[in-house]
């Protein structure tokens, strides 16, 4: 068993407006924008990042905004429902607040004796906020939201697949243990996790495939200490019969990357050395940051790629 992975580090999604996409993650649900940089692969496409005050792992929802991109079909094979953590007795403000500012398809249920509040974002995402108590981590209240009711980081994904079977087995095996199960949703738990730590499998084998596009999750990252935990994690998933990619640097982290039984895109990524290396932490996320191999697009990168507000 894998005893490195502490949780969640960051999900990735894609967008279909860069501008839309920035509005609704710093000024509806008040996270700060802690890098703002372009996609490695197309560097005509923003990568953007949005988290707590300094991008702590766990808390960073990052976005590709590819500009009109089609809406993707939700189905088996991917990420579902990203999931929020806000203090206990907050839903109420949030229900307030995302009613206020036209967010689409809000909803109260509860999931395993835990009240959450549904919603969707600008292109379709599929959301939840849900209280927990004793979180202990700090939020990011520059966004203008309250400290007493400010998002937390993560608290969760799902994993919508037709058979849950090969994926529960991996998911033990990267250290996750089977906490619950009720309405075709298996819950997985990182004991001592890092506050983002359960996973939720939702089987449903009527389901059809998913079609990726703009709402889409592209991948979902795992946190681990440092690159020497990293390449324990990746001897180990190889040992398995995983075929995972070579170590990629994306400037902020460290990357591995492989696919589940279930067709997702896992990754696993370092805590170092941070969002902070190459900007202060109080101007995180204001200049356009380039990687050294695109640099020298800088200025045509400043004219093309659309303004966003702050």
């Amino acid at each position: 068993m894998i005893a490195e992975i502490q949780g969640l580090h960051h999900v990735t999604s894609l967008a279909s407006d860069a501008a839309r996409n920035n509005a609704f993650f710093t000024d509806v649900l008040g996270l700060r924008r802690v890098k703002k940089t372009v996609n490695f692969d197309a560097p005509d496409v923003y990568h953007l990042y949005y988290g707590d005050g300094v991008g702590s792992p766990g808390s960073v929802m990052t976005y590709f905004p590819f500009p009109n991109a089609v809406r993707g079909r939700a189905g088996t094979g991917e990420v579902g429902t990203t999931v929020f953590a806000v203090p206990q007795g907050a839903l109420g403000f949030w229900q307030d607040r995302l009613a206020e500012k036209s967010v689409q398809n809000l909803e109260l249920t509860t999931r395993f004796g835990e009240r959450r509040l549904h919603f969707t974002g600008p292109d379709g995402d599929d959301f939840a906020l849900v209280e927990v108590a004793k979180d202990g981590r700090a939020p990011w209240t520059g966004g203008g939201v309250p400290e007493g009711h400010a998002i937390l980081g993560f608290h969760s994904t799902s994993l919508r697949l037709a058979d849950g079977g090969a994926e529960a087995e991996l998911l033990r095996f990267m250290g996750y243990q089977k906490q619950d199960a009720a309405q075709g949703v298996d819950r997985y738990l990182r004991e001592n996790g890092n506050g983002a730590h359960v996973l939720d499998l939702e089987i449903d084998p009527s389901t059809a495939q998913s079609q990726p596009g703009a709402g889409s999750v592209h991948h979902v990252a795992f946190a681990v200490e440092n690159r020497a935990a990293q390449l324990e994690v990746r001897r180990a998933l190889m040992d398995t019969g995983y075929a995972v990619t070579p170590v990629i640097d994306r400037n902020y982290f460290w990357a591995i990357y492989f696919r589940t039984p279930g067709g997702i895109l896992f990754e696993v990524a370092t805590n170092e050395p941070g969002f902070d290396h190459d900007e202060d932490t109080a101007h995180l996320g204001q200049a356009l940051k380039l990687p050294h191999q695109h640099e020298h697009l800088r200025d045509h990168l400043l004219d093309s790629l659309q303004p966003l507000d702050n």
